[in-house]
């Protein structure tokens, strides 16, 4: 059985162009395949921890190879615990919105807590850093608000740090297979953020229907 996580990044669950997006890529995936299993991620509604001293205690003992204590242990046994969500999906769905030419704090805090090594990821001197999330595929929704191609006013090679940071971020911990639906111009009017909301539905329903 495949599963299927969804990590929800937006807190406005109505009016979400990202989660809309999102949706209507896991309702055609699953329709392809019925015996996926789906397990949604709301950050907005999960008790993030803190990555507090113990925590970061626990990290440079493990960088350290020094023995934790209990409640060191207990700090990383919460992250790793966090991270299981990623370990055991098959295939990654995130609805991501542009915050600020970035991503959501939530996602940010998120990143933070399960990027530890021997959680997402590996390193010794001889190889380096290896990511731990292996044979996995990613479908990442983008939603903005303005125009982000290469004439508008606020072009991606400048002012993006959403889609480059996220993608960064799959690669370090070993998602190489990744894909994306970017539904932009969502504040330029009713009409203009319904087209743009159709035609990211229709290519992320396309995308469902080749992977």
């Amino acid at each position: 059985m495949t599963t299927l996580l969804h990590i929800e990044c937006s807190p406005r669950k109505q009016r979400s162009a990202s989660l809309e997006v999102a949706r209507s890529f896991i309702t055609r995936y699953r329709e392809n395949a019925p015996d996926t299993d789906i397990v949604t991620l709301d950050l907005w509604s999960l008790a993030l921890p803190e990555f507090d001293d113990l925590a970061l205690e626990a990290k440079y003992a493990g960088l350290n190879g020094t023995p934790l204590t209990a409640a060191q242990q207990d700090a990383w046994n919460t992250l790793k615990d966090l991270a299981d969500h990623l370990h055991r999906a098959d295939v990654l769905v995130m609805s991501v919105p542009l915050w600020n030419f970035s991503i959501p704090y939530k996602l940010k805090h998120f990143i933070d807590l399960v990027s530890q090594k021997d959680i997402l990821f590996s390193f010794d001197p001889e190889h380096g850093l290896e990511g731990l999330l292996v044979n996995k595929t990613a479908v990442v929704m983008y939603a903005r608000g303005l125009d982000f191609s290469a004439q508008s006013i606020t072009p991606a090679t400048r002012f993006d740090f959403q889609k480059p940071y996220v993608e960064a971020w799959l690669k370090f911990v070993g998602v190489t297979d990744v894909h994306s639906v970017i539904v932009e111009k969502t504040i330029l009017g009713e009409d203009v953020d319904r087209s743009a909301r159709e035609a990211a539905n229709q290519q992320a329903r396309r995308l469902a229907d080749s992977i």
